[in-house]
């Protein structure tokens, strides 16, 4: 079989983001500025660049910290028909004290300012399937599991 003939394969962009709490167990939400809807810290991962890296470079770009970033909580198979397919990753950043919260600055002006919320009011200030993947991820924190999502819901285990 020659290049010709050989099949289609995906070649999913992928991104990376952290989900970080607050004392409360409320989640950080982040307002872009180049978009209306709220967001978690992350982006997309560069060449060469694993999805870990990807979450703890953006994570410095986006707030201006290092906090040590955890586990991986949810890959998400999430494709958009204007965007082609995606993977996402979304890692546990932990629980940001109040002397990390002082020192979140918005060095790429990317991001305008944050807030948390209880994982229970998310729908409405995430887009839907965002709403979903991060519940997900809030639930695979408190489990102590990594879950699969398609399009942020959980995956056919069959």
């Amino acid at each position: 079989m020659n290049d010709q003939e050989a099949p289609p394969f995906a070649r999913a962009r992928a991104a990376a983001g952290a989900l970080f709490f607050d004392d409360s167990s409320r989640v950080l939400l982040v307002r872009p500025t180049y978009k209306p809807s709220m967001d978690i810290p992350g982006g997309y991962v560069e060449p060469g660049e694993t999805p870990y890296e990807a979450c703890v470079r953006e994570v410095q770009e986006e707030l201006g910290i290092q906090p040590a970033i955890g586990r991986l909580l949810v890959v998400d198979w999430a494709p958009l028909p204007k965007e082609g397919d995606k993977v996402l990753f979304v890692f546990d950043g932990g629980t940001l004290d109040g002397e990390l919260l002082k020192q979140i600055r918005f060095v790429d002006n990317e991001l305008s300012a944050y807030e948390f919320h209880p994982v229970e009011e998310l729908d409405g200030l995430l887009i839907e399937r965002l709403a979903r993947r991060v519940k997900a991820a809030a639930t695979a924190r408190e489990l102590g599991r990594t879950v699969y999502l398609e399009h942020g819901q959980a995956a056919p285990t069959e």
